[in-house]
């Protein structure tokens, strides 16, 4: 009996390290099939899913209730399992260069604890050439044991979104890659367990590093560009989203809309690959200048509002501004690496005091990360601007009364950022408001 047969049959484990946003999903899904080991070193997260609670909200109570996966915050229930997925963050320190520490200090971990005969998947996203040059030297020399005769190693980009529950584990086709035939074989057999969009067998461990990379990428790079219009059109005078409405009649026009780009991927990934550029002496030219648009935003945003005040008469020192939302995306408690903060400090910058009201997000987290305290959504009143930051639902249910509601009364001119164009522009191009979009 090979590895494969071993997990199905039930005689073997496999183990998940890390259970955040990516790893939480992929342990219960598997644990609706096969044994399942969940390792985090956060004993307080480990504490509320053994408790049955999802700070993620990607899977909810009721499933973290019912899940048979060991929930454990103890590394040596790592040696239980032959079947090992690393899917921890992989963030960027600020200057923009990759902090590979999490998938470092993981490799270790479970160095430690690695036994003979185990594959070793990382799901983290890296530049080409991590997962086999940083990795497994890690894995290597703290377990003693030997890449390719004691273990195996492969690679599986995640492409969960978190916050959507379409594009979930099991609906989006997952590339698998492995050192060997072999090892691809078990890989791929083992993910087409819970993934029923299938697999993609990629030729080879590099191949499917480089392609989770350049998949954020793309992405960040059409959204620089619509940023980019929209700075260009704000200038003419012309809405971008009825010119974006116009434009993608046409069958072949990508719709991207402009907006914030945070969160751990869009945001971050674009950098990995633009350091191994650079380390191998090419100086990228469109990536960075995405990069560069997209990270300057926030301030965009801020100094739009400030614009838009004194059109409009309204002091700008000491101002009372609300930021509606604060999450990196829409419906999804994470504020890890949001964009909205920038639209803050810039708003600070001009001696404006920025109220934030955010009740999809975790507070204790945007708290302890940023020093931002959110108010409820009553308190959002006698307001000189209000900027709609984010397109939770809730927000979406808004109509004008309870819009207008957060406004100073005495105030002729209503200074109303949405953002994401969540509401109709001509409801709100009447005397009293002055609306602004991107």
């Amino acid at each position: 009996m090979n590895l494969y047969e071993k997990i199905v049959a039930g005689e073997e484990k496999i183990s998940l390290v890390g259970l955040g946003y990516v790893g939480m999903p992929i342990a219960v899904a598997f644990a609706k099939k096969i044994k399942v080991v969940g390792f985090d070193l956060n004993q307080e997260k480990i504490q509320l899913y053994l408790n049955g609670i999802d700070p993620t909200r990607e899977v909810g109570n009721e499933v973290i209730q019912t899940t048979s996966v060991e929930f454990t915050a103890d590394e040596t229930k790592l040696r239980e399992a032959k079947f090992h997925i690393v899917a921890v963050p992989t963030p960027v320190n600020d200057d923009h260069t990759p902090d590979l520490s999490p998938v470092e200090g993981a490799s270790k971990i479970l160095g430690r604890n690695l036994t003979k005969g185990s594959i070793v998947v990382f799901e983290s996203t890296v530049y080409p050439g991590v997962t086999e040059e940083i990795c497994v030297p890690i894995l290597e020399k703290v377990s003693g044991l030997k890449c390719g005769v004691d273990f195996k190693i492969g690679y599986s980009p995640e492409r969960i979104n978190p916050g959507d529950k379409v594009h979930r584990l099991e609906t989006i086709t997952k590339i698998v890659s492995g050192m060997d035939e072999e090892t691809l074989d078990i890989i791929a057999k083992v993910y087409e367990l819970v993934v029923e969009a299938g697999v993609y067998r990629a030729e080879s461990i590099k191949v499917a590093e480089a392609a989770k990379v350049i998949e954020n990428s793309q992405r960040d790079i059409n959204i620089a560009f619509m940023n980019e219009l929209s700075i260009i059109f704000n200038k003419m005078g012309i809405d971008t989203k009825a010119v974006l409405e116009a434009a993608g009649t046409k069958w072949n026009f990508l719709k991207f809309s402009p907006g914030l780009v945070g969160g751990h991927c869009i945001g971050v990934d674009p950098y990995y690959l633009t350091y191994k550029a650079e380390q191998l002496g090419y100086h990228s030219q469109i990536i960075l200048s995405g990069r560069r648009i997209n990270d300057d935003m926030g301030k965009y945003v801020a100094e739009s509002v400030v614009k838009h005040m004194i059109q409009s008469n309204l002091p700008v020192k000491n101002a009372r501004v609300a930021i509606l939302g604060f999450t990196f995306k829409e419906d999804c408690p994470d504020t890890r690496n949001t964009k909205v903060i920038d639209i803050y400090k810039e708003l600070q910058e001009y001696g404006i005091n920025p109220v934030v009201t955010d009740e999809t997000a975790d507070a204790e987290e945007a708290l302890k990360l940023y020093g931002v305290q959110f108010v409820p959504m009553s308190e959002i009143r006698n307001m000189d601007a209000v900027i709609v930051a984010v397109a939770h639902k809730g927000f979406l249910k808004l109509n004008k009364e309870e819009i207008r509601a957060m406004y100073q009364p005495s105030n002729e001119k209503k200074v109303f950022a949405d953002i994401k164009g969540l509401f109709n522009r001509n409801d709100y191009t009447d005397e009293e408001f002055v609306y602004w979009r991107l």
